[in-house]
């Protein structure tokens, strides 16, 4: 085996006989101390349906590796549901959830000297957690995806997670009866699996596969169906192969992969969480990516597959149809892939892809011919403009009407907006601000599904913008623009906005701005005062005194 790490701190003689012996203790033996230890962080809870079958996987990939010629050691690590804390002030954890994901795995695979580690997650935070780690620790690893919960069914259509919060909606416009909302949240969530359209739990694995960091195929698989664990003990041996080459993950995170991954992003019409988690991801492998890169991709890449939330589609659908690997096909043909860019498995995305066809099976419409896009472009656009000097991103699929100007609907929490959408005090034409949401002014940049789905369930999602400086979930459509930075605790322009101000959301221009004289504006933001610390202690308390920039990726570090 390589001379690595773990093997000079394990096997170097009787003086770490102490070391040898606590291991003994965990099923060591003689002839075990020469084999590669492998890390298998995770995810494993049955907090939510997302992470619920990872215990199950994990024991595959552990008896894999076993079978392969390593030294398992399975380890836990932490998650939690966006779903379930949305709308409430534990959402404030979730982006802070990634950091602690990333820490945790790093600090047991450096602790322990590992030679290598194979991640596994399910929920939205998991997947960009881990790679963070992957890409700060660099010894050999693969990321296995839990897989995605198969669609309920009522009166003949598919549902997600994001049909129970629509019907909340059209509950308080009196559309549909109490009756049919608790059928659609009896039936939404069917059994394991991540939230089935191509939210941002679905949109990350498919990205990482794009990135090669994950085998062909395995990033829509339905968590409950028995070729996702198949997949899952391959990925062991992948990653035994990789730790034999010595393939480092910053020999495949490079720039090339990068821009495959924003290339998938784009063309599966995916979450805009990816756009705060890429360039997380990029700063931790040393890769230089901003968000001018991102939209860049967005003028070139079209939308090919007809996806929920603003689609018809879900995961298991796509898979169907022929996954990733097709999307990447049709990517590479028409020149929007680095084909020479290198796989975990040791081989390029080229040469993956050879025998898949360069155009889609006519049998389906899940994802659509070159010649025949949903969007001629793609569907997320970074915005700038006084309001968002640094940046903001816009999700522009499903929206009829590309630009807005309104009056500012101005609150200063996701609670209050709440409040005033559920008394219906919210107009068509208005733009609704909801500003002190940010990643240091939350803390921790909640997403704001529940406004703009019961927005959405009330009719209004065409003709009422929204604009936050915390974050949107992968679920969300409509004219909506997170992420916008600088955020209201730093002095950013969104926290200089009055009730009634005329704002201009403008995707064809990438436009957002403030439609207030400048001499208004520099005499609101000289009279402006940072507010006091929502939290003085604890883990929000440390989060808020590190965390970065959205335009940054929120890093901590």
């Amino acid at each position: 085996m390589p001379d690595n790490r773990r093997s000079k701190v394990v096997t170097n003689g009787l003086q770490r006989s102490p070391n040898r012996a606590l291991l003994r203790a965990v099923g060591f033996g003689d002839h075990d101390f020469d084999k590669p230890i492998v890390g298998v962080a995770n995810a494993h809870s049955t907090i939510t349906p997302c992470n619920v079958g990872i215990g199950g996987l994990a024991a595959r990939v552990e008896a894999a590796l076993k079978t392969s010629g390593a030294m398992p050691q399975v380890f836990g690590t932490i998650t939690m549901s966006d779903g379930i804390s949305m709308g409430t002030e534990g959402m404030k954890y979730s982006l802070v959830s990634r950091e602690v994901i990333a820490d945790s795995i790093e600090t047991v695979c450096n602790g322990q000297s590992m030679d290598g580690v194979l991640a596994i997650g399910g929920c939205d935070k998991n997947m960009p957690g881990a790679m963070i780690a992957i890409a700060r620790l660099n010894i050999p690893a693969i990321f296995v995806y839990g897989g995605t919960i198969k669609p309920g069914r009522y009166q003949g259509r598919d549902l997600t997670i994001v049909s129970v919060f629509e019907a909340v909606g059209q509950h308080i416009c009196r559309n549909i009866g109490e009756t049919e909302l608790l059928e659609i949240e009896r039936r939404a969530c069917p059994g394991a699996g991540s939230c089935g359209g191509m939210f941002t739990a679905n949109t990350m694995s498919s990205i990482f596969e794009a990135m090669g960091m994950s085998l062909p195929y395995s990033s829509t698989m339905a968590a409950e169906d028995a070729e996702k664990a198949e997949s899952a003990a391959q990925s062991a041996k992948v990653l035994m192969n990789a730790i034999r080459r010595q393939t480092l993950p910053r020999d495949i995170l490079t720039r090339q992969a990068f821009e495959n991954g924003i290339a998938m992003l784009m063309a599966l019409g995916g979450s805009t969480n990816a756009v705060l988690h890429l360039p997380a991801i990029a700063h931790a492998a040393g890769v230089a990516l901003t968000l001018d890169d991102i939209d860049a991709f967005s003028r070139r890449v079209p939308v090919l597959c007809d996806l929920k939330p603003s689609g018809r589609y879900v995961a298991t659908d796509l898979h169907r149809a022929g996954g990733i690997p097709q999307v990447m096909k049709i990517l590479l043909a028409h020149g929007l892939l680095h084909g020479d860019a290198l796989t975990v498995t040791g081989q390029t995305i080229a040469e993956t892809l050879k025998d898949i066809p360069e155009e889609p099976r006519n049998d389906q419409d899940v994802i659509r011919p070159w010649s025949r896009p949903l969007y001629p472009h793609g569907h997320l656009a970074i915005l700038k403009g006084n309001l968002a000097e640094e940046g903001a991103v816009a999700k522009t699929s499903g929206v009829k009407v590309p630009k807005i100007t309104g009056p500012a609907r101005v609150f200063d929490s996701e609670e209050a907006c709440m409040e005033a959408i559920l008394q219906s005090r919210i107009r068509p034409g208005d733009v609704v601000v909801i500003r002190y949401e940010g990643p240091q002014g939350g803390p921790g940049m909640r997403e704001m599904l529940s406004p703009t789905a019961a927005l959405v369930g009330q009719g209004l999602g065409d003709t009422v913008g929204l604009v936050t400086d915390g974050r949107f979930s992968g679920g969300t459509y409509g004219m909506v623009v997170g992420h916008v930075a600088p955020e209201a605790a730093t002095g950013g322009a969104i926290a200089l906005v009055a009730e009634g101000d005329p704002v201009t959301i403008d995707t064809d221009q990438r436009l957002l701005q403030l439609m207030v004289p400048e001499e208004e504006i520099t005499r609101r933001r000289n009279a402006w005062q940072p507010r006091p610390p929502r939290y003085t202690r604890g883990v929000l308390a440390k989060y808020a005194k590190l965390v970065s920039s959205a335009s940054r990726g929120a890093v901590t570090d």
